[in-house]
């Protein structure tokens, strides 16, 4: 398999760490902006790796949809991997539609709040404008496969082995996210990207019921203790604007799917000033430069302000735990679980040299193009991560020597 990369940031440098250690990977384009974040990552997979090229290291941007195309052709790719921020998923999307490759991606196209009633009723849902374009994708025999990281990703699996292994009748899903990782040094320094870190706490959250449909809520409304597994402990827990509920309910049936993150007091109150200021806007304002004004994006300068994420792994500690509880029913019986992932920051960095969340989110993708590349995995047009047979995922998930666990709750 051939896959183009675009992304060479944290996420983006652990893709290669451990494709590098997979042989279903016969040539891995890593693209970035900044052509030396792909010559690093590429370097750091050793000589051994570069002498047998199965990985080279170019700039591309990812905004230029035309000499994205371009690059998957001259590349003769199978697949794009995106592993950029959603702000570029369009261009991403419709490159690789009409370079007639398949496509992957993380996280999905933006939303936009309802005009009138923004915690009341969706706008532009997470994924609209993908899904949108599913036909063209089915009639080109093309597969994009879409939320394919950790969350969403490897939740949406859990979903669906829950609904095919565990549930006879399911009334409700909620993926659950926490972790108990401290980084010493920083006062505020945020494990992901700041970026969509913003985009998705501060947006309406989203929920599912079965007889109103996709909804919003207030940000941070419905806050719950949630006892997160492997020694992290209890975590209080608030409905975030993700993926996973506007996934799920396409392929599996429930009565409600909800998204709460384990965020905490401190890191809301800090999110809630930088929207009281503006400091989260996308939107460019002015400001004085040397060489006259310049045009910067608040929420830009935020993320440039902050330490990268992908280089706190030396600091941090602790674990980080994604996963999705469910509720309902098997063989007339009330059933309750939490099947879900968790990884040891110390045991990432000493594996692979990446921090726990950004590794944790590497992995499933990968994952995924190995299923591709096998053929386990196949389809056309826009699906998500339960549309397709969860087992073979999991096993591979535990071959990866990251084995998942099942915890009964009631």
């Amino acid at each position: 398999m051939r896959v183009l990369l675009v992304g060479a940031g944290g996420v983006g440098t652990a893709v290669t760490r451990i494709a590098a250690r997979r042989d279903f990977l016969t040539h891995m384009v890593v693209a970035d902006y900044d052509l030396s974040r792909a010559e690093a990552a590429v370097a750091a997979l050793g000589e051994e790796q570069e002498q047998e090229g199965r990985f080279s290291a170019r700039r591309l941007d990812a905004s230029d949809q035309e000499a994205v195309r371009q690059v998957l052709a001259d590349e003769r790719c199978d697949v794009l991997l995106n592993a950029t921020d959603p702000r570029f998923v369009m261009p991403l999307f419709d490159a690789a539609l009409a370079a007639g490759t398949h496509y992957m991606d993380m996280a999905m196209s933006l939303s936009a709040p309802h005009a009138t009633a923004p915690y009341e009723d969706c706008g532009v849902k997470l994924g609209d404008e993908q899904f949108a374009k599913a036909a063209a994708w089915e009639a080109a025999g093309r597969l994009a496969l879409v939320g394919m990281g950790v969350e969403p990703g490897l939740s949406d699996v859990f979903a669906r082995y829950a609904a095919d292994q565990l549930f006879d009748e399911i009334e409700e899903i909620g993926v659950r996210d926490g972790a108990n990782l401290t980084v010493e040094g920083y006062d505020f320094a945020p494990s992901f990207s700041i970026w969509t870190t913003i985009e998705e706490c501060l947006n309406p959250p989203v929920v599912y019921e079965k007889d109103r449909g996709w909804h919003t809520t207030a940000p941070f409304s419905e806050p719950e203790v949630f006892e997160f597994p492997e020694g992290i402990g209890p975590v209080e827990c608030v409905n975030v604007e993700h993926e996973e509920v506007l996934l799920i309910p396409r392929w599996v049936d429930a009565r409600r799917v909800t998204f709460k993150y384990g965020l905490g007091d401190e890191f809301i109150a800090k999110l809630k000033t930088l929207h009281e200021l503006g400091l989260d806007s996308t939107a460019k304002v002015t400001v004085p430069g040397p060489d006259g004004p310049v045009a910067v994006s608040p929420r830009d300068v935020v993320a440039a302000c902050l330490p990268d994420p992908a280089t706190l792994g030396d600091r941090m500690k602790g674990k980080t735990c994604a996963g999705t509880w469910v509720k309902g029913t098997k063989g007339g019986a009330a059933r309750e679980v939490y099947l879900y992932h968790v990884v040891d920051n110390e045991w990432s960095m000493r594996e692979y040299g990446s921090q726990a969340v950004v590794w944790q989110t590497a992995v499933n993708p990968v994952i995924a193009l190995e299923l591709l590349a096998g053929g386990v995995w196949k389809g056309s047009g826009v699906l998500g991560p339960e549309a397709l047979s969860p087992q073979p995922f999991l096993d591979l998930l535990t071959a990866y020597g990251s084995p998942w666990g099942l915890r009964e709750e009631a």
